[in-house]
């Protein structure tokens, strides 16, 4: 169990970075969570959230994006210093680029803010928080090499494009093209309750009943599962100004300023929430380590700080291809994240608002 405050500034001015899945990716996660959430949860959303998303998780998903800023934007992302991978990988034992601004401080924060925020705060840290668990379970979104991917250009489906945008989105849409099957309801009011007629549905159906019901029934219930408290990070007070550099430090609840009137409890070490980001996002950090499966060799071994030799657009590999995306698929690393993302969200959530109640999804 573990803690933080919000940070939420709104603006409209948006960063030239990266958006983690995407639209539709973050609504796939969103729409897995809404289908773990309990009754009581559900309830909960109708009293947070504006009338205009019906009590679904879904509809703000994205929103976060859309509101994205030079001081939010560090919050969708974290980079681990002297991190290069596949060649060199560390998520956190050298510090990190910025240890008061990233995902994972972003997810305790907003965290925070769901569990003793009111009103539209309260809105917003939500809005916050399905955004963050999305943007978490994105690997690129956890290593700063070639800006998560932005500097690498390839080719998908024959056009031209980034390794980022590839895992963005064009893995999800080249799923969502080629799934022919669970178009139809499945035997699960619970499932079938939590979807909104998009073009997803049949994906979510796929990734619910095959995915969690079936090939990791024997293992989904463990994904939301937090370490202590004490094992990630001291809870001390931080200074204002103060620099935390260590993973000890990172997700300290007071290492941000808060511009929020709403006061936090002055004691944050009574703070108990369900979240676990750091814990959580480690294993996912790893599958930028596999020298084959997200950074293969020819995007470039240049090595960080250097000018990379730019690649001619007409000799830019295809990942279209079994070798890169059809491994991807074959293994369901894609579908395995979105689920892992969905389940942990409804898992925060049902701890917030009904920590006694338990989701049954085969009724």
């Amino acid at each position: 169990m573990i803690l933080g405050p919000v940070l939420l500034m709104l603006s409209l001015a948006q960063l030239p970075w990266v958006f983690a899945w995407g639209a539709a990716g973050h609504q796939i996660v969103a729409t897995i969570a809404q289908i773990f959430l309990t009754p009581t949860s559900r309830q909960q959303l109708c009293q947070i959230l504006p009338e205009s998303a019906k009590c679904h998780l879904a509809p703000v998903a994205a929103w976060a994006d859309t509101v994205r800023n030079a001081y939010t934007g560090p919050l969708h992302y974290v980079n681990g210093n002297d991190d290069w991978p596949a060649d060199h990988c560390t998520f956190g034992e050298s510090g990190w680029k910025d240890a008061r601004r990233n995902v994972l401080v972003g997810i305790v924060n907003s965290t925070m803010g769901v569990s003793f925020l009111a009103g539209h705060e309260q809105d917003f840290a939500l809005r916050y928080l399905i955004h963050f668990m999305g943007d978490l379970h994105m690997p690129l979104h956890l290593t700063g090499r070639d800006r998560g991917g932005n500097d690498d250009r390839v080719r998908f489906d024959r056009r031209i494009t980034n390794l980022h945008s590839v895992w963005d989105g064009r893995l999800i849409a080249k799923a969502l093209r080629t799934l022919t099957n669970y178009t139809q309801p499945l035997p699960s009011r619970r499932i079938e309750s939590a979807l909104r007629g998009a073009i997803y549905d049949s994906y979510v159906r796929f990734i619910t009943w095959e995915g969690i019901l079936g090939w990791w029934k024997d293992e989904w219930l463990s994904w939301a599962s937090c370490i202590p408290l004490d094992s990630i990070f001291a809870v001390s007070e931080v200074e204002e100004g103060a620099t935390a550099s260590s993973s000890d430090d990172l997700q300290s609840p007071l290492s941000l300023p808060l511009p929020f009137s709403t006061p936090w409890p002055a004691s944050m070490s009574t703070v108990d929430l369900p979240v676990c980001p750091l814990h959580w996002a480690r294993p996912i950090h790893d599958l930028n380590c596999n020298s084959t499966l997200i950074w293969p060799r020819f995007l470039s071994n240049a090595p960080p700080h250097s000018t990379p030799v730019p690649i001619p657009p007409r000799d830019l590999v295809e990942l279209d291809s079994p070798w890169y995306a059809g491994r991807i698929r074959n293994e369901l690393v894609i579908e395995k994240l979105l689920a892992m993302a969905g389940v942990r969200l409804a898992a925060v959530l049902n701890e917030l608002w009904d920590p006694q109640g338990m989701p049954h999804i085969t009724t």
